[in-house]
């Protein structure tokens, strides 16, 4: 049975840094297995229940894999899809496609940008602090278009 949960967290690297929270804001809801969280939370999540709080530790290869050495590249200025000025951790989209990959600009030489289209936090192991808030199981609807339609399963939330 795939459940819709719902939950509050708070997201850690591996210093204890804060990278992300969703405490004074609304909470996440999700359908299990659509690919809608990362994989090694969602499926750390499978078995918790409404009112549950736990510190879940999802290693680097089931958040956002390793660092790929091949997803940095030096590419000339004067093919970016950029006007104005370019800056160190400037982020944009390789490509008109919606699809397209999100590059960071790490490195800056004259007419040469060298670019990394790993995810921030390819290569870090994460720690999430969590609050299951809801959590039920799926409808047929849900189900069947691949996603929560809100707290009850009536409404589209995502």
């Amino acid at each position: 049975m795939r459940r819709v949960v719902t939950f509050h967290y708070t997201l850690r690297d591996p210093a204890g840094r804060v990278l992300d929270s969703s405490a004074g804001g609304e909470p996440i809801t999700y359908l299990e297995g659509a690919g809608q969280i990362i994989d090694g939370l969602d499926a750390r999540l499978r078995s918790a229940e409404a009112g549950a709080k736990q510190r879940v530790q999802v290693p680097a290869a089931e958040a956002y894999g390793e660092r790929d050495a091949a997803q940095v590249q030096q590419v000339k200025r004067a093919v970016l899809p950029l006007d104005g000025e370019l800056q160190l951790g400037a982020q944009f989209q390789a490509g008109p496609d919606r699809h397209a990959p999100v590059v960071t600009v790490v490195a800056i030489d004259g007419e040469d940008v060298t670019l990394d289209a790993n995810h921030p936090l390819a290569g870090v192991d994460l720690a999430f602090d969590v609050e299951i808030v809801a959590a039920r199981a799926a409808t047929a609807e849900e189900l069947s278009h691949g996603h929560a339609h809100g707290g009850d399963g009536t409404g589209h939330c995502q």
